[in-house]
This record gives structure tokens, sequence and C-alpha cells, in this order.
């Protein structure tokens, strides 16, 4: 069997895949049109979350060896 080729925009979207199995992302909103954003805003988008198990399952597909970033 050949390898298998990872999804280029997942890679870049994901951060991890943790060791029990759930993939961590980044959140949105923190890309551009900064100033009008406050705060306490941004310092709650800055940490990471989990995608929702509903998605985990593709995400970890298009990742076929887990590595991420």
């Amino acid at each position: 069997m050949p390898k298998l080729k990872t999804h280029s925009a997942t890679k870049k979207r994901v951060l991890k895949i943790t060791k029990s199995g759930k993939v961590k992302r980044a959140r949105a909103y923190r890309s551009h049109i900064l100033n009008k954003k406050p705060t306490k805003r941004m310092r709650h988008l800055r940490g990471p979350v989990y995608a929702a198990e509903s998605n985990a399952g593709n995400l970890k597909k298009l990742l076929p060896y887990g590595v991420a970033k």
C-alpha cells in the first residue's frame, strides 16, 4: 500500500490530535479586523478548543498520521 496523503488545508487548521483522540483546533475570528474586537473577546479567543465529535472523525481521516503543524 502506498502512503496516504495528508490534507494540506486541514493540517494548517488543526493544532494536534491528543492522546485521548480529541482534535485540538484554533478558534476562528482572530485573523483580521482586530481593532473593533474588545480585548476581553480576543483574550477568550486565544485559547485552543476541541473540534466537535461529529467532525472529529472526518478530520482524523484527513490527517492519517496525526501530523499537524
